[in-house]
């Protein structure tokens, strides 16, 4: 039962990053059929991802208070519907407004499916299980990319959004009736206690219906919940590293997400090479992942994510040297290592904050990091257009490297690190 829940959830966030990231395939498209510079292009893009801002925060105290598993409906709904409207646009206001929609959905299903993967997954596991989940985000945009490899020449653009759209409401339609609530959120609720017996008899642990429930990891009572909660009992210097940690992962991710593709046709490569791009960064993301949250689960956060920042940046300073036009194949592998690195940090990240917050305030803790992430997430719409326009190759990879330079500092101030399994 759940290992089942926290596949569903992996199934929400695939659907996140694959919805999420066709935007960035269909760019250099958008830009040559409609004549439009990459200046242009940034405001429609940023509201995307203003949308996901947005909806980070809003989820998190949707599903601290309404439940986690109709925080993740309601998300993958929105963000699926929206995409789907997006083959209806014939100008770029059409598209800003249908990605900040479509970006209020893709914002709240990320913490809510991690924070559903964290309830229902025992501590010992629990790191690799968030992980598992949070890396479907670059599988996504992995399967994005193959999957507009065969759409774009053959249907267009807005086949792509229609086709995308339309598998996330279908993704949906299926939760109403596969995803259950946490018992963690459940046994906070007395008025629910009948659905959580029934709940935790499906995990082979059968209670008598008339019993009471209490959470024994929570040894001291959280006397206030949201916001302010995140600040107290000696939070605040987590809170805050965490904070400057997202916002700067983010802003050299969604630089990926978004730009990568249009920066390599820039300088002269073909669309499906320049696509191929973003496919080697998702796929070398997936890897680090998985890689690091195994390191992690052995040896703690602190040294594998400080370790993963800093060769992502010297992994893009390195990249700076490389001639796109003679070493094409090596700099398409240099941003498979590239998002090795930075998706590694990223995708286990979020078990990091299922460790620095109790449940009380877990979905809000994750949500708020995010949502303060995705501002560097929207400054990259703006300054990857300028970086690229100004310095191309060179000035997009110093950007990164910088931006994961400032990373590690931040993961180094972070004291609640996950610590190192006991020998």
């Amino acid at each position: 039962m759940q290992k089942l829940v926290v596949v569903i959830a992996a199934l929400s966030i695939i659907m996140d990053g694959f919805d999420g990231q066709l935007i960035g395939f269909a760019v250099p498209v958008l830009i040559k059929e409609w004549g439009v510079t990459r200046s242009d292009f940034a405001p429609a893009l940023a509201a995307g991802l203003v949308g996901m801002g947005i909806g980070s925060a809003l989820a998190g105290l949707f599903a601290d208070r309404f439940g986690r598993r109709w925080a993740v409906i309601v998300s993958v709904l929105i963000f699926g519907l929206a995409t789907c409207c997006i083959g209806f646009a014939a100008n770029l206001w059409h598209i800003g407004v249908l990605r900040f929609v479509a970006g209020l959905g893709i914002g709240g299903a990320l913490p809510s499916s991690t924070t559903i993967a964290a309830e229902f997954t025992p501590a010992r596991r629990r790191t690799l299980a968030i992980t598992a989940t949070i890396v479907c985000v670059p599988l996504g945009g992995m399967l994005a990319g193959l999957f507009a490899g065969v759409v774009l020449p053959h249907l267009g653009w807005r086949a792509l959004f229609f086709l995308g759209g339309s598998l996330a409401v279908i993704l949906g339609a299926a939760l109403l009736f596969t995803l259950p609530e946490t018992p963690r959120f459940l046994v906070r609720r007395p008025a629910r206690w009948a659905e959580l017996s029934r709940l935790v008899g499906r995990m082979s642990r059968p209670v008598a219906t008339n019993c009471a429930f209490t959470d024994i990891s929570e040894q001291r009572i959280e006397k206030s919940e949201g916001f302010p909660a995140l600040f107290e009992k000696g939070r605040a210097r987590d809170t805050i590293a965490l904070w400057c940690a997202f916002f700067l992962n983010l802003l050299a991710v969604y630089s990926a997400f978004t730009w990568l593709p249009t920066m390599l046709t820039s300088e002269g490569l073909d669309v499906a090479i320049a696509s191929s791009g973003l496919t080697a960064y998702n796929f070398g993301g997936v890897i680090g992942a998985l890689t690091c949250a195994v390191a992690i689960a052995r040896y703690g956060s602190r040294w594998p994510l400080l370790l993963c920042s800093l060769l992502g940046a010297a992994t893009a300073f390195y990249l700076t040297t490389v001639n796109i036009a003679l070493q094409t194949g090596l700099l398409i592998a240099g941003f498979g290592l590239q998002g090795f690195f930075a998706n590694a940090v990223q995708s286990t990240m979020y078990a990091v904050c299922a460790h620095v917050y109790p449940t009380t305030v877990r979905a809000t803790g994750t949500a708020s990091a995010l949502a303060f992430g995705r501002l560097g997430a929207i400054l990259s719409a703006f300054a990857g257009a300028t970086v690229i326009t100004a310095g191309g190759k060179d000035g997009y990879l110093v950007m990164l490297g910088i931006a994961m330079t400032g990373l590690a500092f931040s993961l180094a101030v972070i004291r609640r690190h996950i610590p190192a399994r006991a020998t």
